[in-house]
């Protein structure tokens, strides 16, 4: 596969998760009190509450879902956004931007799941970086070699 092709199928791929990303914070408010994440509620307030969680506790954590779902919303549109423009300018500081982007929340956001041992919240973070990080870097350097040439 030449670095043309594999360009494009690296920029389709991070659409696509980012558009992954639209839906599931378009879901977040509809869904964080469906029974299907009962489980998940529940090792939350485990890791707070040993003994039990009061009953109030699931109310305000789904509540607190529900206004994370937007945020994860428009953090992605912002990354269309920002894919959209460094496909289009070519330009490698974009990528840059995205990579700096996930690597200033994804340290704070592993070192506040993990305090509150959310084993959950660390896959999810690394899981992240895994599908995000390689296809940006690949994308940097490529262009920012293209550019230098």
């Amino acid at each position: 596969m030449n670095n043309i092709v594999l360009r494009g199928w690296l920029i389709r791929w991070l659409l696509m998760v980012s558009i992954a990303h639209v839906l599931v914070g378009a879901l977040l408010p509809w869904m964080a009190t469906a029974p299907v994440l009962d489980a998940y509620h529940a090792s939350i307030e485990a890791a707070f509450w040993p003994g039990g969680a009061p009953a109030e506790a699931r109310d305000l954590q789904t509540w607190w879902m529900s206004l994370f779902g937007p945020t994860v919303q428009l953090m992605a549109l912002w990354m269309i956004a920002l894919i959209h423009l460094a496909d289009r300018l070519r330009q490698p500081q974009v990528w840059l931007w995205l990579m700096l982007g996930l690597v200033a929340w994804a340290p704070q956001d592993i070192v506040v799941s993990l305090r509150a041992a959310c084993w959950a919240h660390v896959r999810v973070d690394v899981a992240a970086l895994a599908v995000m990080l390689p296809p940006l870097f690949w994308l940097w350097r490529h262009d920012r070699m293209a550019v230098a040439a």
